[in-house]
């Protein structure tokens, strides 16, 4: 878990406040203002004294930037993965740290399109409608990270990724008829991601009937070392398991439901007829 540090803002990312200690250092030793490194990377002195405070995080923009004017060898970019992981909501963060590291992920989500395939208004249309609301800050720093974990789908070396979905998680409205329109962009999307070598993306069909995927969402993941986990998530409470059984069990329902959806040409058919009748 990311731990919490006072900042000057309040209770802010203990990562947040070392990138902008280390971010004020490299500035005072190239001997430049604030309104000076501003001025250089296309920033306001607002926000350049926000992400030296720790108020704000860094996006990778600014730290690609800063990287070059203050001559920092790489030091903030290294910073940057834990920076983006720290904008993510509390209870998720253990399960990205793993996720990083994923040599393979399978992924099965009967209501929603998944994280890793979803557009920013789609995404936003979610945090915009959590209960209790969220402040417009949260919202973005939320979105933002989510889109950021996108990422992993072109990762080098490549990550195997297999997504099943639901057809309801298709056919759903979320958001205004606007963010409705841009889906059918998304679906055109989702098929073209689809169509890369490392994804295979599946659909249960509404009228499938009993599977085990009735019980709800569910994420597999292997690591680098080769290490097994799962991830369940519901009303913002996730749970990473680590107990071999468990995750066994989880990939037998998981092999089952790759049985039971479409099989890959089957899906890209469907997803087209949709994209068709949206």
């Amino acid at each position: 878990m990311v731990k919490r540090a006072r900042g000057a803002g309040g209770e802010n990312p203990a990562i947040w406040v070392g990138y902008g200690k280390l971010a004020k250092l490299f500035r005072t030793k190239k001997e430049l203002t604030q309104q000076e490194l501003a001025d250089a990377v296309g920033y306001s002195c607002e926000q350049v004294a926000s992400i030296e405070q720790g108020r704000r995080p860094a996006k990778a923009a600014f730290t690609e930037a800063a990287e070059r004017v203050l001559g920092a060898g790489g030091v903030l970019a290294e910073l940057q993965e834990d920076v983006d992981r720290a904008k993510l909501p509390k209870f998720f963060q253990d399960f990205a740290s793993i996720e990083a590291e994923a040599v393979s992920r399978f992924d099965y989500d009967p209501l929603l399109v998944p994280g890793l395939l979803q557009t920013e208004g789609y995404t936003r249309s979610l945090f915009l409608s959590h209960h209790p609301p969220l402040d417009g800050e949260t919202v973005d720093l939320h979105t933002e990270a989510r889109l950021n974990r996108q990422r992993l789908v072109t990762k080098m070396p490549i990550v195997q990724l297999s997504f099943i979905v639901g057809e309801a998680a298709l056919t759903n409205p979320i958001g205004s008829g606007e963010v409705m329109r841009e889906q059918l962009q998304h679906l055109q999307h989702l098929l073209e991601v689809g169509g890369l070598r490392n994804v295979e993306l599946q659909v249960v069909p509404s009228n499938a009937g009993y599977h085990p995927g009735l019980n709800g969402s569910f994420v597999l993941l292997e690591t680098l070392e080769h290490r097994h986990y799962g991830y369940i998530e519901t009303q913002e409470v996730g749970v990473v398991i680590s107990d071999p059984a468990k995750v066994s069990a989880l990939g037998l329902r998981y092999g089952k439901l790759r049985s039971q959806a479409l099989d890959v040409e089957e899906s890209a058919r469907l997803i087209e007829r949709l994209a068709g009748a949206t």
